[in-house]
């Protein structure tokens, strides 16, 4: 069966367009038809609606048709992806994007990532910069984060990547893997304002209690790297955040 084109199709402008009555006529009696089969639906964002929506994966067989007959094969067409509420098609790298639900979550894991990683970077944590993490976690969306929990978490984390805990010690191979494993996959979706902002959350809590110390740097420039900030950004912001918002 035919998949109705949306109304911003690239189908849906072509056959907006004025024909011809000897066009017309001839696409009656001889043309190009296509069968689709769905072989597949999930959820993704939908460029032309602009939010999360259901979609189904087509593939088809096109065959040349005379007199509204199919008389011969003339092969695969797709596969594509067709947005269940506006109808358009889209080629299969559009589940390439995450949906917004996803990127949401990816986003708050990637701020409990960085919170950590700058608390781990030595020592106990103070209470000025114990505060800060706190509010930055629950301001992105963890609204049961406690000073408390975020103490117990350092100490695991120190106990599994088994880091010194002296502050000017750089941060563990362990620790920077995990920061490009949360913050790679999410930095191609974010907006360039977007990725310097949580590299900012990250430097405001180092300086919560006191100036940068060689480990926060180095964890920093980690986590801006892990974002595809260039090194000179990296310092830049490094250098803004300690101007008070």
């Amino acid at each position: 069966m035919q998949p109705e084109p949306g109304p911003n199709s690239r189908e849906a402008r072509i056959s907006a367009r004025p024909v011809s009555r000897g066009r017309a006529l001839y696409r009656r009696v001889i043309g190009m038809h296509t069968a689709w089969d769905t072989v597949g639906d999930g959820e993704f964002f939908c460029p032309a609606c602009g939010g999360d929506r259901n979609y189904q994966r087509l593939t088809g067989r096109r065959r040349f048709v005379l007199l509204g007959l199919p008389v011969v094969p003339r092969g695969a067409a797709g596969p594509v992806i067709q947005c269940a509420a506006c109808q358009d098609l889209f080629d299969p790298d559009v589940l390439d994007h995450p949906t917004t639900t996803r990127l949401s979550a990816m986003l708050r894991d990637a701020v409990h990532t960085v919170v950590l990683a700058v608390l781990s970077t030595g020592g106990a944590p103070a209470r000025a910069a114990l505060d800060t993490a706190v509010g930055t976690l629950r301001a992105a969306g963890h609204d049961d984060c406690t000073g408390e929990r975020l103490v117990a978490l350092v100490d695991a984390l120190a106990a599994d990547t088994g880091r010194a805990t002296e502050p000017d010690c750089a941060p563990a191979p362990g620790l920077a893997i995990e920061l490009h494993e949360a913050l790679g996959p999410l930095a191609p979706h974010l907006a360039p304002a977007g990725r310097e902002a949580l590299l900012l959350q990250g430097a405001r809590i180092a300086l919560a209690d006191g100036p940068y110390t060689p480990a926060e740097r180095d964890v920093l420039a980690t986590a801006g790297c892990a974002l595809t900030i260039c090194s000179e950004d990296v310092t830049r912001l490094l250098v803004a955040a300690r101007t008070p918002s």
